[in-house]
């Protein structure tokens, strides 16, 4: 980043002007964008995602001021990439709600968050957390929609059968995360 960039990145978050955050993490997943608001982080987004859309996403839905200050994702930066390393078992980051839609898909995450590394649960379990025993395919769809994987870990949650189901970074990602937690086996290469 030149000297400039730098220079008005300061000036801006000085003068308050930054609403979005957002930074980048490389991590055995690929590179993460990750974003946040005063409030907390709001946004992980997978390298299969298009960083332009969600950062459309987010000057749309949470504020135009969206401005690239990785200085501001340092504790994020820091407990992904403790994660990844498997030093860090739980995240001790504020979260940002703004970009769930609906109170059924916010109670889905909100219980999501509090599934324990190395666990999993299947998305009936998950339904009758959020209050509806019978709204699984909901619950699939407010897993599938977590604007803040890894983070709010919906790659614990698996088909009732134990397979591994949807995932919005890829079934690869979901596998790898799970071997990472000791969920599953390390495939022999």
């Amino acid at each position: 980043m030149s000297d400039r960039i730098a220079e008005l990145i300061r000036r801006a978050e000085a003068e308050g002007l930054i609403d979005v955050a957002y930074a980048h993490v490389d991590s055995p997943i690929g590179r993460l964008t990750v974003a946040s608001t005063p409030k907390g982080l709001v946004r992980v987004s997978f390298p299969r995602e298009d960083e332009n859309e969600v950062l459309d996403e987010l000057a749309t839905r949470v504020s135009p001021r969206v401005l690239e200050a990785p200085g501001r994702l340092d504790e994020v930066r820091r407990e992904l990439d403790e994660y990844f390393e498997g030093k860090r078992t739980d995240f001790e980051l504020p979260l940002d709600w703004a970009l769930v839609r609906s109170d059924f898909r916010l109670r889905v995450l909100e219980q999501t968050a509090q599934i324990p590394y190395g666990h999993t649960l299947t998305y009936r379990q998950m339904a009758t957390l959020a209050g509806n025993e019978r709204a699984m395919r909901a619950a699939g769809t407010a897993l599938g929609s977590n604007p803040i994987p890894v983070v709010v870990p919906c790659h614990r949650v698996i088909g009732s059968n134990g397979s591994l189901t949807g995932y919005g970074g890829g079934l690869d990602v979901k596998e790898h995360l799970l071997v990472l937690e000791g969920v599953l086996p390390a495939r022999l290469a």
